[in-house]
């Protein structure tokens, strides 16, 4: 088999066996309805129920708040239209960034054909939410501001503390979507102010189409989709139970080897960034220098477009993206380069590396020496690059 090195972990990880072991029971053998009466299902339901105590607990909250979904995306669209449409009475304002995930920025969108007004916070070069302009913002018919925990290509985190602090005392709902988050770095909802919160299973080493949402004890909101009774009568549709199994499996994992985990990619992250900013001229890191996940690194590679440079790299048997998974088949440069100031040729030249439980110093090296030699052999075809020099000599 050809060599692969996989360095798009933000996009989706690999289901960790021990996530699959768990799993497979409940397509062949346990497969009862959890919603049914029956003795056969009712082992269903207590395994929907733990792994619903599991993720609580990791995140302070009680069981009763989690509501499983089918990903990031549902979680997302969940949150921003019920809360929205909730507090109608009270307002019909929201405030996002410019940096958002699309699940977030569409949705905004679609509410202000709605009749909602959206804020969009600008972020600064490092992609960071100003607090303060964060609180400017605020109306008195504000209500709702989502920002999300850590962006999903340049890998910042925000100060999401402060920010739950600042809706506390405004009195408004404070919703995060922590799918690149959950899993990589702590978060206790009660201690950081979080009304809502996104998570989804696939980047965290569990399966894909599962996901949750973290909802706030007293919180008013409807139901996202109706039919059923599930989910305490929030979300209906037959429960994915063996996604919910691998979700709780993936996450009680994640949570036991969060520490040593990011203790390990962060030195292998830091170690990728200064061999490329050392040995590749004309090279931008993206995204805050130390508040950044730890798997997570970012570049701008001046003279060089980023599709040859990722079409380059799979030739080389490493799987990397300039972005967002979602945005990958676009030819338009990433709205969150755009947003931290890069100009579009520059924005154009972008590689998004994200490290993963399985990745080892010796993959880094070739892929370090696998970059300098893509990106020097696309600067030389390049007219812009070489007028550049010719400028520049």
């Amino acid at each position: 088999m050809e060599k692969m090195i996989y360095l798009d972990n933000a996009a989706t990880t690999r289901t960790a066996p021990e996530v699959v072991e768990a799993m497979l029971p409940y397509f062949t053998e346990n497969y009862g309805n959890p919603s049914s009466v029956y003795r056969f299902a009712a082992k269903n339901k207590c395994g929907v129920d733990r792994q619903r105590e599991a993720i609580a607990e990791i995140l302070g909250a009680n069981a009763n708040e989690i509501y499983f979904t089918a990903g990031g995306s549902e979680s997302d669209n969940w949150a921003v239209k019920a809360a929205a449409e909730a507090y109608r009475e009270k307002g019909n304002h929201i405030i996002t960034t410019k940096i958002e995930h699309h699940a977030i920025l569409h949705t905004a969108e679609y509410l202000e054909k709605q009749g909602y007004d959206v804020t969009y916070l600008d972020v600064d070069e490092d992609g960071l939410v100003d607090t303060d302009e964060l609180e400017k913002a605020i109306r008195p018919e504000t209500i709702l501001i989502s920002v999300m925990f850590a962006n999903n290509e340049i890998g910042t985190v925000q100060p999401i503390k402060e920010i739950g602090r600042i809706a506390k005392e405004h009195g408004i709902l404070f919703h995060t979507d922590a799918v690149q988050a959950f899993g990589q770095i702590p978060i206790q909802v009660d201690g950081l102010g979080i009304d809502m919160l996104s998570a989804s299973g696939h980047k965290l080493n569990g399966p894909k189409g599962i996901g949750f949402l973290y909802i706030r004890k007293g919180v008013k909101i409807r139901s996202f989709i109706h039919g059923g009774a599930q989910e305490r009568r929030r979300r209906a549709g037959t429960e994915n139970v063996p996604g919910i199994i691998g979700l709780g499996t993936a996450a009680k994992r994640a949570a036991r080897t969060m520490e040593e985990r990011a203790e390990r990619e962060s030195a292998l992250r830091d170690y990728l960034i200064s061999r490329v900013m050392a040995e590749i001229p004309h090279t931008k890191l993206n995204g805050h220098a130390t508040k950044r996940l730890p798997n997570n690194a970012n570049f701008s590679f001046r003279f060089v477009e980023g599709e040859a440079l990722l079409l380059n790299l799979d030739m080389k048997g490493i799987c990397a993206s300039s972005g967002s998974a979602c945005t990958s088949g676009s030819l338009d440069p990433s709205h969150v380069l755009l947003a931290i100031g890069l100009p579009h040729e520059i924005a154009h030249g972008s590689l998004r590396l994200t490290l993963g439980e399985d990745t080892v110093k010796e993959e880094i090296d070739y892929v370090v020496d696998a970059l300098k030699e893509i990106v020097k052999r696309l600067r030389e075809m390049s007219p812009l690059y070489e007028d550049f020099i010719r400028k520049n000599p």
